[in-house]
């Protein structure tokens, strides 16, 4: 995997997927996910989120293509979860949503703050429509409607 770092006008890819725990995860185990995400994404370009909540894992990766798509295959094949379903993957960005976010953990009961925020401080016109789709998706399910 390769790091886009330095490297003006690369293109930025991003898959975002939601998939289910296949047991309970507590604090420590969503802390360890988190932590080796920190730990691993930097050296390949990698930025992004992840939400956990009713058993639900939703995250959005962002990065330079082949590394997101790597990412995503190992992530994909992680016993922790099933059901992984890939609700988009797009090419072409130029400017990342979560530049400062190596990987960070939302509380279910928080995206839907953290995604009308990022739609509203974007400028890439395909972003805001994602954005803007997330959070209407968001709404309508179990996910959106989580109090903790």
């Amino acid at each position: 995997m390769q790091n886009d770092e330095g490297q003006s006008g690369q293109s930025i890819h991003n898959i975002v997927y939601c998939s289910r725990a296949v047991h309970d995860m507590d604090k420590e185990a969503l802390e360890k996910i988190i932590a080796t995400a920190r730990h691993h994404n930097p050296r390949f370009g990698i930025t992004g989120l992840l939400v956990f909540g009713s058993g639900i894992f939703f995250q959005w990766l962002e990065g330079p293509r082949d590394n997101v798509t790597s990412l995503f295959k190992i992530i994909s094949a992680d016993s922790r979860h099933t059901d992984v379903v890939l609700l988009t993957k797009e090419d072409e960005f130029r400017e990342r949503l979560f530049p400062n976010w190596d990987m960070e953990l939302v509380a279910a009961a928080d995206i839907s703050v953290v995604l009308e925020d990022a739609m509203h401080s974007v400028s890439d016109p395909k972003h805001k429509k994602t954005l803007f789709n997330m959070v209407q998706e968001l709404n309508k399910s179990e996910l959106g409607k989580q109090e903790n």
